[in-house]
C-alpha cells in the first residue's frame, strides 16, 4: 500500500531568502524515510535496503541554498521509487496483473532492476519477497513521482523565467569502489552532462577545473553520464543546463555501517567552495551559456 504521507512529507523544498543564482539543486536519490510497512515487505535488513540510497547528499550540497540557490530533495527513498527514471520503466516479472501497454518494460535500467520502482538495490540484492500488485506500482508513479517532477518543473521555469537561463545542479553519490575502466582511476566526483548533450561543453569543463583545483579527481561521463533528469531537462540551446554530479561515497562515509567519516564536513566545505566558485564563473559569463552542444 501507498505510505499515508502528509501534504509537503514527499520532499523538501529548501528556498533562499533571494534566489541569487540560476541553479537549481536537485537530491532525488538522499530520501532516507524508510517506514515499517516497507521493511517488513522486503527480504533485506535496515542496512541492506539502503545500498542505492545516495546517503547525505542533500547534507553535501545544502550550503548551496544559502548562497542563494533552491534545492529540491526526496524524502522517500531511492529503492521504493526512483525518479531518475522515466515514469513507466517498470519490469513486469515483479508485478501480479498487466502493465498498461505504455509501460517501457525493455529497457537497459529496466532490464538491470533499476527500473521506477526498482527490484534490486546495491550489487543484486532482491528488495522483495513477493510480487506486489500492478495497482501498487501505478500508485507510486502517480503520487510520488509526479508531485516531485512537477515541483522541480516549477523550479526550473522559475529560474529561467528570472534569469534567462537555468542549471539544474542533478546531485548523487557513488560506491567508493567505482573505477574508470582502461585506467584504475578512483574518482572523487564524475560530472555528467549526457556526452554533451543536457549542459554546454564549457560548463563541463569549468565544473571539472574547478573541482581538480581543488585536488580532486574527477571525470566527464565515465562511467555516469546522467540519467532522465539529466537528459529530460537539459536543453542547452534554451538556456536551459542540466548537469549530473556523482561524489564518491567512500571520501565521507563508511559504506558499512553508512556512518559518516570525520572528513565529512571537510567534502562539505569543498562542494561549497566548488559552488561558490561555479556560480562566480557563470555570473562573469554574462549570461552566455547557450554554446552549442558536442
Amino acid at each position: 500500500m501507498i505510505w499515508d504521507f502528509r501534504e509537503g512529507e514527499l520532499f523538501e523544498i529548501w528556498e533562499p531568502e533571494h534566489q541569487q543564482l540560476p541553479f537549481i539543486l536537485n537530491s532525488p536519490h538522499s530520501g532516507r524515510i524508510y517506514p515499517r510497512e516497507f521493511i517488513e515487505s522486503s527480504r533485506l535488513d535496515q542496512i541492506g535496503i539502503r545500498r542505492s540510497e545516495d546517503h547525505f547528499v542533500d547534507e553535501l550540497f545544502f550550503s548551496g541554498v544559502r548562497h542563494g540557490a533552491p534545492m529540491l530533495a526526496a524524502n522517500f527513498p531511492r529503492a521504493y521509487v526512483d525518479v531518475n527514471r522515466e515514469p513507466y520503466e517498470l519490469d513486469p516479472t515483479m508485478f501480479e496483473g498487466r502493465l498498461p501497454p505504455y509501460a517501457n518494460i525493455a529497457s537497459v535500467r529496466v532490464a538491470g532492476g533499476l527500473g521506477t520502482v526498482p527490484r534490486i538495490v546495491g550489487e543484486n540484492m532482491e528488495i522483495y519477497r513477493t510480487k506486489m500488485p500492478v495497482e501498487e506500482a501505478l500508485l507510486r508513479v502517480e503520487h510520488i513521482y509526479k508531485p516531485y517532477h512537477a515541483a522541480l518543473r516549477r523550479l526550473i521555469a522559475r529560474t529561467h523565467a528570472r534569469f534567462g537561463r537555468a542549471v539544474l545542479i542533478d546531485c548523487h553519490s557513488m560506491p567508493g569502489n567505482i573505477r574508470i575502466s582502461g585506467s584504475g582511476i578512483r574518482p572523487d566526483f564524475i560530472i555528467g552532462d549526457r556526452y554533451g548533450t543536457s549542459a554546454s561543453s564549457d560548463l563541463s569543463r569549468l565544473a571539472l577545473k574547478l573541482l581538480e583545483d581543488q585536488g580532486f579527481a574527477a571525470v566527464r561521463n565515465k562511467p555516469y553520464a546522467g540519467g532522465f533528469i539529466t537528459e529530460h531537462y537539459g536543453r542547452p540551446a534554451r538556456g536551459l543546463h542540466a548537469l549530473q554530479i556523482e561524489v564518491n561515497r567512500g571520501l565521507y562515509i563508511d559504506e558499512s555501517t553508512l556512518r559518516k567519516k570525520p572528513d565529512f564536513a571537510k567534502v562539505a566545505r569543498s562542494i561549497e567552495q566548488f559552488l561558490v566558485d561555479f556560480a562566480a564563473e557563470v555570473g562573469a559569463s554574462g549570461g552566455d551559456m547557450s554554446l552549442a552542444a558536442e
